[in-house]
């Protein structure tokens, strides 16, 4: 199976375009900008779910579901809301089609119109608070912990695999608290999940920070953030949690009696990771023989080809390999037998190598004769020639020790490419010729933040959280600032 992908240092996007392609992760639909998400693909996702799903509820959340419709007048109730996803909202107008008279084919009824459009959901939580005006009612009904696992449609223009569709999948996490403190605690342990989540199942290193007023999301009084390093030096938010204040709750009523019985509006949090982790993935990791999965989201961890001549040696090795199967399965690895007796090893290798299974190991006559396994790890590359009798342990270990290679390895590339500047002429020149995160000072207005974004194309990717605070003057204007913060081109 030739892979004949473009090199990452010829074209990165082409690269990233012909990798999600080939590794059969996903690939465009007959509906513009949403794409198909294909069954390896799907796997991945689905690891990342449980994964996440796992953490969501070992800290008190449930799950629930919303309808996709959203009444246009909802949308209405919070300005800034609305402001924000106003100019991506696909809307819903009539609700039947009818042959057209002329034998043209369907058509939509005139006669088939809503009283009121409804908003396709690019976020829930506009009919989410109208929901719990219902649900809430007294201060032992709080905290209120649901998390929602959804598909959204954001009508994208410029749209690409998995980064940006017009309909994606994400979920999305919606609490309501007594108190600030609670809401604000809820948002932080929100973002420390997700980093640990990134950092320990992804092995993606990231920076956990705060967003500029202007880089908020929409009718958020705080908005935190996980910011991740492509191996092309653009930067990709992974993550998103977000301290609602009181604003949502008074634009759908929401009140409950305290403790000391008097009414009061409840504080709210929302916090969402989308199916854009798999481009973070894909970015952070692969290189130019196809993807590097780490072993924890692996859809199959290990890989069996058999090497053979004729079915006598294939029954033999089967007979050899089937009990290690079976064995790994029941410690919890995944495993595939590839028999097939359809490709050539050497296919076989290749796309493996191309789907980023962490381990592959092969079986031939002389494997069979010494009692022996050759296993290769994807992350490297490497081959050794390991005796049967201690294969499963060398394995258990060789997953480790591929999951925490693939993160030290994102991690000395991040770390390389976090530059401290004082000079705006400095910053232009190595955000052109190094590319990366950027520490420099900023002076805290909207104008110079803009004029940045308009000359350089980079942005304050967030104001970072475990930075120690340390006083300068900004890069532009020379004025004061208290500390610095992250910039970086983004996708």
């Amino acid at each position: 199976m030739g892979k004949n992908l473009t090199t990452r240092k010829e074209d990165y996007s082409k690269w990233y375009n012909e990798l999600v392609i080939k590794a059969d992760l996903a690939e465009n639909s007959g509906v513009r900008g949403c794409m198909v998400i294909k069954p390896y693909g799907y796997a991945i996702w689905e690891k990342m779910q449980a994964g996440l799903d796992k953490m969501f509820k070992e800290t008190g959340h449930e799950n629930a579901y919303f309808p996709i419709f959203i009444p246009k007048s909802y949308l209405s109730k919070e300005a800034s809301h609305v402001e924000g996803f106003a100019k991506e909202c696909a809307v819903v107008t009539h609700y039947r089609l009818k042959n057209a008279e002329d034998g043209s084919g369907i058509v939509v009824d005139p006669e088939a119109k809503l009283e009121e459009e409804l908003i396709v959901r690019p976020t829930s939580e506009t009919i989410i608070w109208d929901t719990y005006r219902r649900w809430i009612q007294s201060y032992r009904d709080l905290p209120l912990l649901i998390n929602q696992w959804a598909n959204v449609v954001r009508w994208e223009m410029r749209t690409r695999l998995f980064l940006r569709t017009a309909e994606f999948l994400w979920q999305e996490g919606h609490t309501a608290h007594a108190t600030e403190q609670e809401a604000i605690e809820e948002a932080e342990k929100i973002l420390g999940i997700y980093a640990d989540f990134a950092e320990n199942h992804m092995a993606v290193p990231v920076i956990k920070g705060t967003k500029t007023e202007g880089e908020r999301f929409a009718g958020a009084v705080e908005t935190y953030c996980i910011e991740a390093l492509m191996q092309d030096g653009k930067a990709l938010q992974a993550g998103t949690s977000h301290f609602l204040g009181q604003n949502f709750a008074k634009a759908f009523d929401v009140k409950f009696a305290n403790k000391e019985g008097q009414q009061d509006y409840v504080w709210a949090t929302s916090w969402g990771v989308s199916t854009r982790l798999m481009g973070a993935l894909i970015m952070t990791h692969s290189d130019d023989n196809g993807l590097v999965l780490p072993p924890k989201l692996a859809p199959i961890q290990v890989v069996i080809v058999p090497i053979y001549k004729g079915i006598d040696q294939l029954e033999a090795i089967s007979e050899k390999v089937m009990p290690l199967v079976k064995e790994l399965r029941s410690r919890g690895i995944s495993v595939k037998y590839d028999d097939r007796d359809t490709h050539k090893p050497g296919f076989k290798f290749n796309e493996y190598e191309l789907k980023g299974v962490p381990v592959r190991l092969a079986i031939g006559q002389r494997d069979l004769q010494n009692g022996t396994f050759e296993v290769a790890r994807r992350d490297t590359l490497e081959k050794e020639t390991v005796k049967a009798s201690e294969v499963i342990t060398h394995i258990q270990e060789l997953l480790n020790k591929i999951q925490e290679n693939i993160f030290n390895r994102a991690l000395a590339y991040r770390d390389d490419h976090i530059t401290r500047v004082d000079s705006y002429e400095e910053f232009k020149t190595l955000l052109e010729s190094k590319g990366g995160f950027f520490l420099a000072h900023w002076d805290g207005t909207a104008e110079t933040e803009e004029l940045i974004k308009e000359e350089t194309k980079a942005t304050i990717r967030c104001i970072p959280l475990d930075d120690g605070k340390e006083e300068g003057k900004c890069m532009v204007t020379g004025k004061p600032s208290a500390q610095r913060v992250i910039f970086a081109k983004a996708y």
